[in-house]
């Protein structure tokens, strides 16, 4: 019986190199269109442009130009629309636009002159990033203004600071939140310096080892704003590099990783703070939700999916570079693997920081808890030892004498403040008939004049510098 063979793929896909296509069994197992449509702006856009140049050089008249760019922007138009029908067979949304392109215009046949899929898909890759490093950076500007925001409308409440999940000693809510404002602000800082490394151009770089044709590539990186500060095009010096460095995408995914943990803190204390436990604050209705079993529960799921997605995020990193690091020169198919995990890490942390920076600002601040919290004399034990300090006593000395203090405290079942002035000096004769003074929290907190401390008028200069930063209004409102 004659073996029945499968069917051809198109030539586009296949060259003549092969007599017969792909099953389709493996054809289903190595499509990327499902996934790598995505990328069909930049794909369009980097055609119009590499078809510019190929006129420019004489490698296309006039005419197959117009009609080439003509034919992407009526393809880009039928993809908008929802009327474009991508096609597994094609592989991925290279072949499938320049497919289409070809069978309405003959002149597409010439478009893919002097380049390949390789450099093809390392521009399309760059050009997305690109974007979505710039739309991230924005929002975390978003959820900063919200952080800074919630912290000016509440910069009088006072709760615990905690170390092992201990009170520690007192500081402002608002500074508490500053905190996670300095984070966000660095790792912005790191996506503006990944920005640089991704924004240099790889096509004209070929398969792997560029191409015997007269094409202009600053041309190309210029009109598709691959520039340095000073308008110069910025090139990939070295094909095979060019056709095989994932390092951008890697460090982006590294530095939103970075951002996932810092949200996953930051959704961790939302969490805590909202316990009946600690009831410092109440987030609001549109961002929790209900038990299908126990009427009375208000779960924060939003804090706790945000804490959740983290984990997604820091293995889609870890996926990347063992992907990586086996890999010879140049390009493998296995790179192909790579966007899923580029594009669901963007998505991931791009809502997480959306929806946190909502939730900040609809969440309000139970103010009689925090101070009740807040004016546990415990808290100011390290100050009672800074007292001695200041008498004169070495340090460790003082925090010796001091853990006796709330050992005594601890033995009469009495607060810290209820100790007298006798009660202390059993402990120490340094303490003088001031000593008590020590316990008045207004004045504690006016104390901690330290640049970066949680004193009151160094939070309100860091409000200040925030709100200027930011140019965010003094005042925001919940939507």
């Amino acid at each position: 019986m004659k073996r029945k063979q499968p069917t051809k793929s198109s030539p586009l896909s296949r060259s003549g190199r092969f007599a017969h296509g792909m099953s389709v069994e493996v054809q289903r197992f190595s499509e990327s269109i499902s996934f790598d449509w995505r990328l069909w702006r930049h794909d369009i856009l980097g055609s119009m442009v590499h078809a510019t140049m190929l006129a420019k050089v004489g490698l296309l008249t006039e005419a197959e130009l117009k009609a080439i760019v003509d034919g992407l922007e009526a393809i880009g138009e039928d993809i908008r629309e929802g009327r474009f029908k991508w096609k597994p067979e094609l592989e991925d949304v290279h072949m499938n636009i320049e497919a289409e392109l070809t069978r309405r215009v003959p002149a597409g046949a010439k478009l893919h002159t002097g380049r390949s899929r390789n450099d093809q898909v390392a521009l399309d890759m760059r050009m997305w990033l690109r974007d979505e490093i710039r739309l991230l950076g924005d929002e975390l500007t978003g959820l900063q203004r919200s952080l800074v925001a919630l912290a000016a409308r509440e910069s009088k409440v006072l709760i615990p600071g905690y170390t092992h999940l201990q009170r520690g000693q007192p500081v402002h809510f608002a500074h508490h939140l500053l905190a996670y404002v300095e984070m966000f602000d660095r790792d912005r800082a790191r996506l503006e310096d990944a920005l640089e490394r991704v924004n240099v151009c790889p096509l004209g770089s070929g398969a792997l080892a560029g191409s015997t044709l007269p094409l202009d590539r600053s041309m190309v990186a210029k009109l598709l704003s691959f520039t340095d500060a000073k308008g110069r095009a910025c090139l990939s010096a070295n094909s095979m590099d060019a056709v095989s460095d994932r390092d951008f995408v890697v460090e982006f995914c590294a530095a939103a990783a970075l951002i996932a943990v810092h949200l996953s803190r930051l959704a961790e204390d939302l969490v805590l703070w909202s316990s009946a436990e600690f009831g410092f604050i109440r987030i609001a209705d549109a961002f929790t939700t209900g038990s299908s079993l126990m009427p009375q529960k208000k779960n924060p799921d939003v804090a706790e999916l945000t804490r959740g997605k983290s984990a997604r995020v820091i293995g889609n990193l870890v996926s990347l570079l063992a992907l990586l690091k086996g890999l010879p020169m140049t390009y493998n198919r296995d790179l192909q693997e790579d966007k899923e995990r580029l594009f669901d890490t963007a998505d991931t942390v791009r809502a997480c920081v959306r929806l946190t920076a909502q939730m900040m600002l609809n969440t309000s601040v139970n103010a009689e808890v925090c101070a009740a919290a807040a004016a546990d004399p415990l808290l100011l034990a390290t100050d009672l030892a800074d007292y001695l300090v200041r008498k004169g006593v070495p340090f460790r000395e003082a925090h010796h004498v001091v853990g006796q203090v709330v050992a005594l405290a601890e033995q009469r079942r009495c607060t810290l403040d209820a100790l007298s002035v006798d009660d202390l000096q059993t402990c120490s004769g340094a303490f003088g008939a001031d000593a008590r003074e020590v316990f008045d929290l207004k004045a504690a907190m006016a104390r901690r004049t330290l640049p970066g401390s949680p004193g009151t008028q160094e939070v309100r200069k860091q409000l200040k510098r925030w709100h200027r930063a930011l140019r965010a209004p003094a005042q925001e409102t919940a939507q």
